[in-house]
């Protein structure tokens, strides 16, 4: 009888945890979620900065490493669940995949990405798993370094998706001043450790250490404040007066060949109309093979750039001399024609990993083929400066943008983010491209098929964009930059030191104790 009381009682609590256990998850994928208002389109920093905060609290009260990996990997089930959920429209809407099946790889793709939460919990947990570690020490030093130390490979495991490096959602903030001192994984770290510190000052019991908590937190905000206010380059060459072309061309009608002739016809139309002496189409502006197009119709798009007596920037597919594919961006104009070729490809969007060519056989992809370009491209000599250009998802990618760098003066984007219609995506890019023009210190101009063109400062402010999913361009004139932030000296590595340095600290601490 006893034995059977005692069981009931062992049962009722292990239902009680399990309970909690459950609630915990709930609570961590909800904060993951809401972290995405932080990110564009709806710009709102303090979300980001609460769901950090939670997550912090909750890795704290977790039991087992494993615990703070199940918590962590509900936050980024969330998070990614919510922020990228534009996957879907891309497989189902212009991919033609099945919506139970583009619904199931959706779902799968959010939750390898939500693996890297998932470890960066485990990790924090393993580094300070003893009671020799206090919470505030955790809090703000070892669940930031784990924070970055998972989030950074993003940037390149598998190729890499750092799509929502939290990072971003400072962009207006004054944590943004860290960005050309270590890119957005130092605005990450410095995130991290606010939301520690908030947390700190919310639940920790001692008074010194909230007050410590407190002046730490001032201490970080001024910095990144006064850091905003630097300026790492200086203006180059003439003001120079740019066009960024947006021809509105739908997705599904790209590659229609029965409205070839009328994409064509758009962007010499809009080229023809502008005086300026760079001229910036999107992304495979003209969706044919260069060798395939009619050279009167590259010839006219020539002439509306010497006529202004500068040079236009096309982005169009080009067979290379081996026969392979590559997305490329030409000059045209009255300096000596040259060429980039997209370095960094989407997985099973541009090239097909090998054993998954039955996934892009399944999904009406045009030009799904490509071949890498050479990762030693230097700046165009056009329009009076040296030009970097990228192509459209390879912005995510800061290391790679600054390869060309501090030699270009000014960088341009092309891209076609008309494969996520209507979603989140577009808003997100821009967010993005405003955060490399923050790290380099240079003006970073940004051409999209359907939107969001735009001309963005060395600041990471948006200085004029057109309105999405409309024709028109945008037309101003911008300034050059020479010089090189930190992050163009050094990259990422900064920041991953640091955080490393920050966790054999604490690894050394407790073993010495």
């Amino acid at each position: 009888m006893i034995k059977t009381g005692t069981d009931s009682v062992f049962r009722s609590q292990e239902s009680g945890k399990r309970g909690l256990s459950l609630f915990l998850a709930f609570l961590a994928f909800v904060a993951g979620a809401a972290a995405v208002l932080g990110f564009s389109p709806a710009d709102f920093f303090p979300a980001t900065l609460a769901a950090l905060a939670v997550l912090v609290h909750l890795w704290l009260r977790a039991p087992s490493p494993g615990a703070a990996a199940w918590v962590g990997f509900c936050f980024g089930l969330g998070l990614y669940g919510a922020g990228v959920s534009w996957v879907y429209v891309s497989l189902h809407r212009f991919g033609a995949m099945p919506m139970p099946l583009a619904a199931a790889a959706t779902l799968g793709f959010c939750a390898f990405l939500a693996l890297f939460p998932a470890l960066a919990g485990w990790l924090q947990a393993r580094i300070a798993r003893d009671a020799e570690t206090p919470e505030a020490l955790r809090a703000v030093l070892v669940i930031p370094a784990a924070w970055v130390l998972l989030e950074w490979p993003l940037s390149w495991f598998l190729t890499g998706f750092p799509w929502l490096a939290v990072g971003y959602v400072a962009i207006d903030d004054p944590l943004s001043g860290y960005a050309p001192l270590g890119g957005v994984y130092a605005v990450s770290l410095a995130l991290a450790v606010t939301a520690g510190l908030l947390r700190c000052i919310a639940f920790c019991s001692a008074r010194r250490t909230r007050w410590i908590a407190a002046s730490t937190l001032v201490l970080v905000l001024v910095c990144g404040y006064a850091l905003r206010a630097r300026e790492w380059t200086a203006p180059f060459g003439e003001p120079l007066r740019v066009a960024l072309l947006q021809g509105n061309v739908p997705q599904d009608m790209k590659f229609d060949p029965a409205r070839y002739a009328r994409i064509l016809e758009t962007y010499a139309r809009l080229a023809e109309g502008s005086n300026a002496r760079l001229i910036v189409l999107p992304e495979t502006a003209v969706p044919r093979f260069l060798d395939l197009v009619d050279p009167a119709y590259i010839e006219r798009l020539k002439a509306a750039a010497v006529r202004n007596r500068g040079d236009l920037l096309l982005g169009i597919p080009v067979r290379g001399a081996s026969g392979a594919y590559l997305n490329s961006v030409i000059s045209l104009g009255v300096s000596p024609s040259s060429r980039y070729d997209k370095v960094h490809l989407v997985p099973f969007g541009e090239f097909v990993p090998p054993a998954f060519g039955w996934i892009v056989r399944a999904l009406s992809i045009p030009l799904a083929d490509f071949a890498r370009g050479a990762t030693d491209q230097r700046p165009m000599a056009i329009a009076g400066q040296r030009v970097a250009v990228n192509v459209c998802y390879e912005d995510v990618y800061g290391a790679e943008i600054i390869r060309q760098l501090p030699e270009a003066t000014l960088l341009v984007n092309v891209s076609n983010v008309a494969w996520f219609g209507d979603s989140l995506a577009p808003a997100q890019h821009l967010q993005i491209a405003r955060m490399r023009a923050l790290e380099t210190g240079r003006v970073y101009l940004t051409a999209a098929n359907t939107g969001i063109t735009a001309a963005i400062w060395p600041d990471g402010s948006v200085r004029q964009q057109a309105k999405q999913f409309v024709q028109g361009q945008v037309d101003m004139e911008v300034r050059g930059y020479s010089g090189a932030t930190p992050y163009v000296r050094f990259g990422d590595w900064p920041a991953v030191l640091l955080a490393v340095l920050a966790l054999v600290f604490v690894a050394l601490r407790r073993r010495s104790r």
